[in-house]
C-alpha cells in the first residue's frame, strides 16, 4: 500500500509556486539556482513543491540568486484570512 503524503500547506506552496516562476522565467534550472543561491538542488526541490518551510535567511539567499527583491517571493502568498501579505 503507497505512503500517503500530507497535502502543503497553501501558503508555503504558494511561496514554492512564485520562486518555480521567477526561476523559470529567467531561464535558470535547478542546479543553476542552487549554484547561485548556496542552497542545495534538494533543499530546492522541496521548497518549490510546498513541502520544506524556508527560513527568512533562506528566503533571501533564494532571492539574491534569482536576483529579485525578497518580496517579490512573497507577492501572491496570502495569509491566514485570505489577505495578502
Amino acid at each position: 500500500m503507497p505512503v500517503s503524503r500530507p497535502l502543503p500547506n497553501p501558503r508555503l506552496l504558494s511561496i514554492g509556486l512564485q520562486i518555480r516562476r521567477l526561476r523559470e522565467e529567467r531561464g535558470y534550472s535547478l542546479e543553476l539556482l542552487a549554484e547561485r543561491s548556496g542552497l542545495s538542488f534538494r533543499g530546492l526541490i522541496y521548497i518549490e513543491h510546498g513541502q520544506r518551510n524556508p527560513s527568512v535567511l533562506t528566503l533571501l539567499d533564494i532571492a539574491a540568486g534569482l536576483d529579485v527583491p525578497p518580496g517579490r517571493l512573497l507577492n501572491d502568498t496570502c495569509g491566514r484570512d485570505g489577505g495578502e501579505i
